[in-house]
């Protein structure tokens, strides 16, 4: 976390603001291999999920002192329009509009959660906008679904032939290979 978000984030409470919303990351939980609760101990292994942690305890705490709703959402696999250039998704819809006859990735047999960006953001307003479940609430679809699965769903409803060159790129190592949210307290959310 930097001084910069800490610092804006504290003169909001400071000022009376009574409600928090901030999104968190799955990287959290760290290398863990099974369905992830909200009620888990975080273990980051990354940076990115190192920072975002700090950055929830330190909300966590600010929280408590000002009396303020706090909402942690916990984001998971987001795929749709403007993700980045980098994400398996729009690359893969690059070499489908190119034209490309075969597309590049590891051997897929990755356990994700994923879940559309159009039903990540309605999650958000609907856990915003609303008081009564607060803290951690992980935003995701609940569903496990291996990488390989996910790509060969997406090129059906594309209409898409394109043969998937497993195995060229390695397996992360930032990243277990087996792991999904557990969306029941999001569920909650009316």
């Amino acid at each position: 976390m930097t001084e910069a978000q800490k610092k804006f984030i504290k003169n909001l409470v400071e000022h009376g603001q009574k409600d928090i919303t901030v999104t968190g990351t799955c990287f959290e939980y760290g290398m863990k291999e099974e369905c992830l609760t909200e009620t888990m101990d975080c273990e980051p292994a990354n940076p990115y999920g190192i920072a975002k942690n700090e950055l929830r305890i330190e909300l966590e705490k600010l929280a408590s002192v000002y009396w303020c709703s706090f909402k942690w959402v916990r984001l998971f696999y987001m795929f749709g329009k403007g993700q980045s250039p980098k994400s398996l998704i729009s690359q893969l819809d690059k070499a489908i509009e190119q034209g490309d006859t075969e597309f590049n990735m590891s051997g897929g047999k990755q356990v994700r959660d994923f879940l559309p960006v159009k039903s990540v953001a309605q999650y958000i307003v609907s856990i915003a906008t609303q008081t009564q479940v607060i803290g951690i609430i992980n935003c995701c679809s609940g569903k496990p679904v291996t990488v390989k699965e996910f790509v060969l769903e997406y090129l059906s409803e594309k209409h898409s032939c394109i043969h998937l060159n497993l195995g060229y790129y390695p397996y992360a190592d930032y990243e277990a290979m087996c792991f999904w949210g557990d969306n029941k307290k999001l569920k909650t959310i009316k």
